[in-house]
């Protein structure tokens, strides 16, 4: 066990996506002593996974660079990544958080050549790419990590590649027998900013999505649209590599539903519009097809919306998808009722892509003692205990909104820490 102390007034930030990187910025940047923790590999959260992202239609690498260069320059902020909460004591002001952290089984030696990735001969499914392709079981989680060390999923290595990996390395930096460990840190206040997870698609047994590579996820789309993706930026058929001649996008997979997430995730409509161009700019006579309840684009993404809505060959179609038929050539029927004319509708395209909501990131594992979350698993914040939700933790957003969030939060902890 570890102790870490900051001086007086230390806040930390559970989370390193877009959120947590503000806070935590806008926290060091005015004189708190800041640790900074992620359960992932690499800090970045979902961003890091899109293609683009609103307003400006930014890749990953426009946001998050800044960012990480801020980081490494500042040396208020300490960094954990591969690290959860395992209790919290104390209370506002001087409260004491115990991290565990995961064995990476690569240490401080690293230097990111990739030789271990080279020689490993075991792979795994791409985490980072939602499983559409493999990577090896020694391997950096993506072309942006930060920090950029690599990391080792013991677990699927043979015999042969542990000794090849450790072989490879001649900065002596795998270290297969690292164990997790436990630090404790004393702080003045927490903010939560623990992102969100795509909902399970598989739990919305009418879409069929385990029954058919044709069926995908909005972020599979990201990932695919992104260059650095499983198919260097072609949006495909998962598996088959078939071009598109027909898509269909599902709105509210999962979300408005008391069955799955009974809220609007904010963002579904306005990332569908965004891959519409994708399909657009790779496929420009596309058949497309839109399946909505409502179709949400507040503000400065109205014209936007109007500008994809009045595509020739883009049909919007009022009505909730009451289901997904798998054809035995490959494609897939949508089958939906017309909210407008009553009249039940289908429509077989060659992939179908289903707008999974914005799930927050604790509303399946519960949130530490003194934490409280809402029904739908956002985080309550408590400004008199400095316990504080940023981003996408508090509610569902977009970008723009959870850097707003995050940038009060950093404001709400600070005043505490300064009681």
């Amino acid at each position: 066990m570890t102790d870490e102390q900051g001086t007086s007034g230390a806040i930390l930030v559970v989370g390193g996506g877009i959120s947590g990187l503000t806070s935590a910025l806008e926290a060091a940047e005015v004189g708190n002593d800041v640790f900074l923790i992620d359960k992932n590999p690499y800090f970045g959260g979902r961003v890091a996974q899109l293609n683009e992202y609103f307003p400006k239609m930014c890749p990953p690498s426009c946001g998050l660079e800044i960012n990480f260069r801020r980081i490494r320059d500042n040396r208020k902020i300490r960094t954990y990544t591969m690290a959860t909460v395992e209790s919290i004591s104390g209370g506002p002001g001087n409260y004491d958080v115990t991290l565990e952290i995961a064995p990476r089984y690569v240490n401080s030696n690293c230097t990111g050549c990739g030789d271990c990735t080279a020689a490993c001969p075991d792979e795994i499914d791409n985490p980072f790419n939602f499983g559409m392709n493999k990577c090896k079981a020694a391997y950096l989680p993506h072309e942006m990590a930060f920090p950029r060390r690599y990391v080792i999923a013991k677990d699927a290595l043979s015999a042969d590649g542990a000794a090849a990996v450790k072989d490879a390395c001649k900065y002596d930096a795998v270290d297969l027998d690292m164990q997790s460990e436990k630090v404790t840190l004393n702080v003045a206040s927490i903010i939560w900013a623990t992102g969100w997870t795509p909902y399970d698609a598989a739990k919305i047994d009418n879409l069929k999505f385990n029954e058919s590579n044709a069926i995908v996820t909005n972020m599979m789309v990201e990932r695919m649209a992104a260059p650095s993706g499983p198919t260097a930026g072609k949006i495909v058929v998962p598996g088959s590599d078939k071009e598109i001649e027909s898509i269909a996008f599902v709105q509210c997979a999962g979300s408005r539903d008391e069955n799955h997430l009974e809220f609007c995730s904010y963002v579904c409509c306005m990332a569908t519009f965004k891959q519409m161009n994708y399909i657009r700019e790779q496929y420009p006579e596309a058949k497309i097809y839109v399946y909505y309840i409502d179709l949400r684009t507040p503000g400065k993404y109205e014209k936007f919306r109007e500008k994809l809505m009045a595509d020739e060959n883009a049909t919007f179609i009022k009505g909730k998808v009451a289901d997904i038929n798998v054809e035995a050539d490959g494609t897939v029927t949508v089958i939906a009722e017309n909210a407008i004319t009553g009249n039940k509708v289908q429509q077989t395209v060659d992939m179908a892509v289903l707008a999974t909501g914005m799930q927050p990131e604790m509303a399946e594992g519960g949130a530490p003692a003194g934490l409280t979350l809402d029904s739908n698993g956002f985080v309550l914040s408590d400004l008199q205990k400095g316990l504080i939700g940023a981003g996408c933790a508090k509610k569902a957003a977009d970008v723009a909104t959870t850097t707003q969030s995050s940038t009060a939060a950093a404001l709400k902890a600070i005043q505490v820490s300064r009681r």
